[in-house]
Protein backbone atom coordinates (compact mmCIF):
# COMPACT_ATOMS: atom_id res chain seq x y z
CA UNK A 1 0.00 0.00 0.00
CA UNK A 2 1.31 3.44 -0.90
CA UNK A 3 1.80 5.91 1.94
CA UNK A 4 -0.65 8.79 2.29
CA UNK A 5 2.12 11.34 1.91
CA UNK A 6 2.80 10.08 -1.61
CA UNK A 7 -0.78 10.86 -2.64
CA UNK A 8 -0.59 14.30 -1.00
CA UNK A 9 2.70 15.04 -2.78
CA UNK A 10 1.03 14.06 -6.06
CA UNK A 11 -1.86 16.46 -5.41
CA UNK A 12 0.59 19.23 -4.50
CA UNK A 13 2.60 18.57 -7.65
CA UNK A 14 -0.52 18.78 -9.81
CA UNK A 15 -1.56 22.05 -8.16
CA UNK A 16 1.94 23.49 -8.58
CA UNK A 17 2.17 22.44 -12.22
CA UNK A 18 -1.19 24.07 -12.95
CA UNK A 19 0.07 27.35 -11.47
CA UNK A 20 3.36 27.12 -13.35
CA UNK A 21 1.55 26.27 -16.58
CA UNK A 22 -0.52 29.44 -16.20
CA UNK A 23 2.65 31.47 -15.68
CA UNK A 24 4.30 29.92 -18.75
CA UNK A 25 1.18 30.58 -20.82
CA UNK A 26 1.35 34.24 -19.83
CA UNK A 27 5.06 34.26 -20.75
CA UNK A 28 4.32 32.78 -24.17
CA UNK A 29 1.65 35.40 -24.81
CA UNK A 30 3.92 38.22 -23.63
CA UNK A 31 6.89 37.15 -25.74
CA UNK A 32 4.68 36.52 -28.77
CA UNK A 33 3.44 40.10 -28.53
CA UNK A 34 6.95 41.43 -27.91
CA UNK A 35 8.42 39.48 -30.85
CA UNK A 36 5.62 40.63 -33.16
CA UNK A 37 6.03 44.25 -32.08
CA UNK A 38 9.81 44.34 -32.38
CA UNK A 39 9.63 42.42 -35.66
CA UNK A 40 7.25 45.06 -37.00
CA UNK A 41 9.16 48.08 -35.69
CA UNK A 42 12.75 46.81 -36.03
CA UNK A 43 12.83 43.72 -38.25
CA UNK A 44 16.00 41.67 -37.85
CA UNK A 45 17.15 43.56 -34.75
CA UNK A 46 18.78 42.02 -31.71
CA UNK A 47 15.66 42.77 -29.63
CA UNK A 48 13.53 40.78 -32.06
CA UNK A 49 15.84 37.76 -31.88
CA UNK A 50 15.95 37.93 -28.07
CA UNK A 51 12.15 38.05 -27.99
CA UNK A 52 11.95 35.05 -30.32
CA UNK A 53 14.48 33.18 -28.19
CA UNK A 54 12.51 33.86 -24.99
CA UNK A 55 9.32 32.87 -26.80
CA UNK A 56 10.96 29.53 -27.68
CA UNK A 57 12.13 29.06 -24.07
CA UNK A 58 8.68 29.73 -22.61
CA UNK A 59 7.04 27.53 -25.25
CA UNK A 60 9.37 24.68 -24.30
CA UNK A 61 8.70 25.19 -20.59
CA UNK A 62 4.95 25.26 -21.23
CA UNK A 63 5.18 22.05 -23.23
CA UNK A 64 7.22 20.30 -20.53
CA UNK A 65 4.85 21.43 -17.74
CA UNK A 66 1.82 20.29 -19.75
CA UNK A 67 3.43 16.90 -20.42
CA UNK A 68 4.31 16.37 -16.75
CA UNK A 69 0.81 17.41 -15.71
CA UNK A 70 -0.74 14.98 -18.17
CA UNK A 71 1.49 12.16 -16.89
CA UNK A 72 0.66 12.93 -13.26
CA UNK A 73 -3.06 12.99 -13.96
CA UNK A 74 -2.89 9.77 -15.99
CA UNK A 75 -1.02 7.92 -13.23
CA UNK A 76 -3.24 5.41 -11.44
CA UNK A 77 -4.41 6.48 -8.02
CA UNK A 78 -3.27 4.04 -5.36
CA UNK A 79 -6.37 3.13 -3.38
CA UNK A 80 -6.50 0.42 -0.77
CA UNK A 81 -8.08 -2.75 -2.09
CA UNK A 82 -11.26 -3.16 -0.04
CA UNK A 83 -13.70 -5.68 -1.38
CA UNK A 84 -17.45 -5.31 -0.89
CA UNK A 85 -18.00 -9.07 -0.65
CA UNK A 86 -15.70 -11.55 1.05
CA UNK A 87 -13.83 -13.98 -1.16
CA UNK A 88 -14.99 -17.58 -1.15
CA UNK A 89 -12.45 -20.12 -0.03
CA UNK A 90 -14.49 -23.18 -1.07
CA UNK A 91 -16.26 -24.09 -4.28
CA UNK A 92 -19.96 -23.18 -4.42
CA UNK A 93 -22.48 -26.01 -3.96
CA UNK A 94 -24.76 -26.91 -6.80
CA UNK A 95 -28.40 -27.71 -5.99
CA UNK A 96 -28.79 -30.58 -8.47
CA UNK A 97 -25.56 -32.47 -7.78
Amino acid sequence: MAPKTEHLMSLRAVRQLRRVRTLYTAGVLLWTAAAAWTGWVHPGSRQMWVSLFLLAVFTGLLGAASLWLRRLQAAPVHKPAHHATPRRTTAPRHAGA
